[in-house]
């Protein structure tokens, strides 16, 4: 699961035939079916258009795309979320994290064992406690945001909700690439033994990616441009401290 999740994370749009093909030149004599169910496990889905998008959630709970040709120009104006499979020494976790596309922070994350709409909620209703509401939520359709529970709570905020569009690799690209950079910047050169050390490990880089890696796209670091940001557009609103640790779900 390891190998095969290096290989998705670099070729997002090679599905389960090439996974078996790559492995089988690595020696592993697997075959359609198990790379299917680990595949699976892992809540890995390869970009590419899919005939029945109801395997993924529920289909009268997609929604259309938003952020197509629109200009992200501050802080709170559109979020992205995601969730991605974390392989540890002995087992693996899954790691949810918020966005603000603007500035690229990192505004909330968890770690948990399973892949729960609920789990999904939590995490978001603290960040929009912490640092307000924004006017749009993106998700890809997987089956935690394709999902009454995570529908509702948008709804019920008056968030906007946007969905990745079938078969397009870069709706969320923001947040695809931060999952690009922790794992290759941390999770593969220092593999986690358990949950502690992955939960502490993921929130210091997440700190450092956050509070003092300057962003190459705009040459600043992700926390000050959103500060500023939210400073320009609410000047008399007075700042919330945020922390990035979150208890470990």
């Amino acid at each position: 699961m390891q190998i095969m999740d290096k290989h998705a994370i670099d070729h997002p749009a090679e599905g389960v035939n090439s996974m078996v093909f790559m492995l089988r030149r690595k020696g592993y004599g697997v075959n359609h079916k198990r790379v299917r169910r680990l595949l699976r496990l892992m809540g890995h889905h390869a970009i590419y258009p899919k005939k029945n998008l109801s395997k993924l959630g529920q289909a009268k709970y997609i929604r259309p795309y938003l952020l197509r040709n629109v200009a992200v120009t501050r802080a709170n104006q559109a979020w992205s979320v995601d969730i991605t499979y974390i392989p540890m020494q002995r087992g693996f976790m899954y790691c949810f994290a918020i966005m603000d596309i603007y500035s690229r922070k990192i505004l909330g994350w968890s770690i948990s064992n399973s892949l729960e709409a609920k789990w999904c909620v939590e995490v978001l209703e603290d960040a929009v406690r912490r640092h307000g509401k924004p006017d749009i939520v993106n998700s890809d359709q997987g089956s935690q945001f394709t999902s009454a529970l995570w529908t509702h709570t948008l709804e019920d905020l008056k968030i906007n909700i946007s969905m990745d569009g079938k078969g397009r690799a870069i709706d969320n690209r923001w947040i695809e690439r931060f999952w690009r950079t922790l794992k290759h910047k941390y999770i593969y050169l220092n593999p986690p033994a358990n949950g502690i050390e992955l939960y502490e490990g993921v929130r210091d880089y997440i700190k450092y990616y956050n509070e003092e890696k300057v962003h190459h796209t705009f040459k600043e670091v992700p926390a000050e441009r959103y500060l500023r940001s939210k400073n320009e557009n609410n000047p008399y609103q007075p700042q919330i401290l945020t922390k990035t640790e979150n208890p470990l779900v």
